[in-house]
Protein backbone atom coordinates (compact mmCIF):
# COMPACT_ATOMS: atom_id res chain seq x y z
CA UNK A 1 0.00 0.00 0.00
CA UNK A 2 1.24 3.27 -0.57
CA UNK A 3 2.59 5.44 2.41
CA UNK A 4 1.05 8.75 2.60
CA UNK A 5 3.33 11.73 4.83
CA UNK A 6 2.85 14.97 6.32
CA UNK A 7 6.40 16.73 5.87
CA UNK A 8 6.26 20.40 6.85
CA UNK A 9 4.10 21.80 4.34
CA UNK A 10 4.11 19.08 1.94
CA UNK A 11 1.08 16.22 1.52
CA UNK A 12 4.03 13.22 -0.26
CA UNK A 13 2.37 10.13 -1.18
CA UNK A 14 5.19 7.30 -1.32
CA UNK A 15 4.83 4.38 -3.78
CA UNK A 16 5.82 0.73 -3.24
CA UNK A 17 7.87 -0.25 -6.19
CA UNK A 18 4.88 -2.02 -8.39
CA UNK A 19 2.80 1.07 -8.02
CA UNK A 20 5.82 2.91 -9.25
CA UNK A 21 6.12 0.69 -12.26
CA UNK A 22 2.55 0.75 -12.49
CA UNK A 23 2.36 5.06 -12.22
CA UNK A 24 5.48 6.03 -13.68
CA UNK A 25 6.12 8.13 -10.85
CA UNK A 26 7.77 7.52 -7.76
CA UNK A 27 5.92 9.79 -5.34
CA UNK A 28 3.17 12.77 -5.64
CA UNK A 29 3.75 15.84 -3.45
CA UNK A 30 1.54 18.43 -3.30
CA UNK A 31 1.44 21.53 -0.93
CA UNK A 32 -0.96 20.80 2.25
CA UNK A 33 -1.89 24.51 0.97
CA UNK A 34 -3.26 22.83 -2.12
CA UNK A 35 -5.50 21.09 -0.11
CA UNK A 36 -9.34 21.33 -0.05
CA UNK A 37 -11.17 18.98 1.50
CA UNK A 38 -10.39 15.90 3.17
CA UNK A 39 -13.05 12.41 2.90
CA UNK A 40 -12.97 9.11 3.69
CA UNK A 41 -15.13 6.49 0.80
CA UNK A 42 -16.57 3.57 2.42
CA UNK A 43 -16.81 2.04 -1.77
CA UNK A 44 -13.36 2.08 -3.44
CA UNK A 45 -14.51 2.31 -6.72
CA UNK A 46 -16.49 5.66 -5.85
CA UNK A 47 -13.51 6.64 -5.85
CA UNK A 48 -12.50 6.33 -9.20
CA UNK A 49 -13.94 8.80 -11.35
CA UNK A 50 -14.16 9.59 -14.87
CA UNK A 51 -11.91 7.56 -17.54
CA UNK A 52 -8.69 5.96 -17.19
CA UNK A 53 -5.54 7.17 -18.25
CA UNK A 54 -1.79 5.99 -17.74
CA UNK A 55 -1.77 3.69 -15.04
CA UNK A 56 -2.74 0.09 -14.42
CA UNK A 57 -6.33 -0.85 -14.21
CA UNK A 58 -7.41 -4.15 -12.56
CA UNK A 59 -11.38 -3.64 -10.92
CA UNK A 60 -11.53 -5.26 -7.68
CA UNK A 61 -7.19 -5.92 -7.37
CA UNK A 62 -5.23 -3.05 -8.06
CA UNK A 63 -5.92 1.03 -9.74
CA UNK A 64 -3.01 3.02 -10.10
CA UNK A 65 -2.21 5.72 -11.95
CA UNK A 66 -4.26 9.24 -13.61
CA UNK A 67 -8.12 9.31 -14.61
CA UNK A 68 -9.39 12.20 -16.48
CA UNK A 69 -13.00 13.31 -16.11
CA UNK A 70 -14.24 17.24 -16.79
CA UNK A 71 -13.05 18.81 -13.72
CA UNK A 72 -9.63 17.69 -14.40
CA UNK A 73 -7.33 14.56 -13.24
CA UNK A 74 -7.42 12.59 -10.37
CA UNK A 75 -4.16 10.66 -8.93
CA UNK A 76 -4.91 7.05 -7.70
CA UNK A 77 -3.71 4.63 -5.66
CA UNK A 78 -6.57 1.96 -4.77
CA UNK A 79 -6.14 -1.53 -3.29
CA UNK A 80 -10.13 -3.00 -3.34
CA UNK A 81 -8.44 -5.33 -0.63
CA UNK A 82 -7.39 -2.40 1.71
CA UNK A 83 -10.97 -1.10 2.81
CA UNK A 84 -11.92 2.15 2.78
CA UNK A 85 -10.38 4.85 0.54
CA UNK A 86 -9.05 8.41 1.62
CA UNK A 87 -9.75 11.44 -0.83
CA UNK A 88 -8.36 14.61 -1.06
CA UNK A 89 -9.79 17.16 -2.92
CA UNK A 90 -7.37 19.87 -4.09
CA UNK A 91 -7.29 22.92 -5.53
CA UNK A 92 -7.79 24.41 -8.93
CA UNK A 93 -4.16 25.31 -9.25
CA UNK A 94 -2.68 22.17 -8.31
CA UNK A 95 -1.70 19.26 -10.66
CA UNK A 96 -4.66 16.84 -9.73
CA UNK A 97 -8.16 17.84 -8.31
CA UNK A 98 -8.36 14.79 -6.40
CA UNK A 99 -6.33 12.34 -4.52
CA UNK A 100 -7.31 8.80 -3.65
CA UNK A 101 -5.35 6.56 -1.60
CA UNK A 102 -5.45 3.25 -0.17
CA UNK A 103 -4.34 3.94 3.62
CA UNK A 104 -4.54 1.12 6.41
CA UNK A 105 -5.78 3.91 8.81
CA UNK A 106 -7.48 6.31 6.85
CA UNK A 107 -9.44 7.59 9.97
CA UNK A 108 -5.86 8.57 11.57
CA UNK A 109 -4.53 9.79 8.37
CA UNK A 110 -7.61 12.18 7.82
CA UNK A 111 -7.60 13.84 11.03
CA UNK A 112 -3.98 14.51 10.74
CA UNK A 113 -4.58 15.95 7.52
CA UNK A 114 -7.77 18.72 8.46
CA UNK A 115 -4.99 19.32 12.16
CA UNK A 116 -2.57 19.99 9.33
CA UNK A 117 -4.19 21.89 6.26
CA UNK A 118 -4.17 25.49 6.47
CA UNK A 119 -7.69 26.11 4.67
CA UNK A 120 -9.57 23.36 4.85
CA UNK A 121 -13.26 23.44 3.73
CA UNK A 122 -15.45 21.83 6.12
CA UNK A 123 -17.27 18.16 4.71
CA UNK A 124 -20.41 17.60 3.48
CA UNK A 125 -22.20 16.29 6.03
CA UNK A 126 -19.96 17.34 8.58
CA UNK A 127 -18.10 13.75 9.05
CA UNK A 128 -15.06 12.13 7.60
CA UNK A 129 -17.25 9.51 5.73
CA UNK A 130 -19.25 10.22 2.67
CA UNK A 131 -20.06 9.52 -1.06
CA UNK A 132 -17.67 11.72 -3.56
CA UNK A 133 -19.49 13.39 -6.26
CA UNK A 134 -18.97 12.54 -9.84
CA UNK A 135 -18.40 15.00 -11.90
CA UNK A 136 -20.27 13.60 -14.97
CA UNK A 137 -23.41 12.87 -12.25
CA UNK A 138 -23.08 16.56 -11.15
CA UNK A 139 -27.13 17.79 -11.42
CA UNK A 140 -27.35 20.54 -14.41
CA UNK A 141 -27.63 23.94 -12.99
Amino acid sequence: MAQLTLNDDQLVIHLRWAEKAAARRTRVQVPLSAVRTVAIERDWWRALRGRRGPGVWIPGVICVGVRRHSAGRDFVVVRPAGGPVLCIGLRPSSAFSLLAVSVPDPDTIANRLRDAAPKLAPAAGGGLWRSLPVPEEAPKS
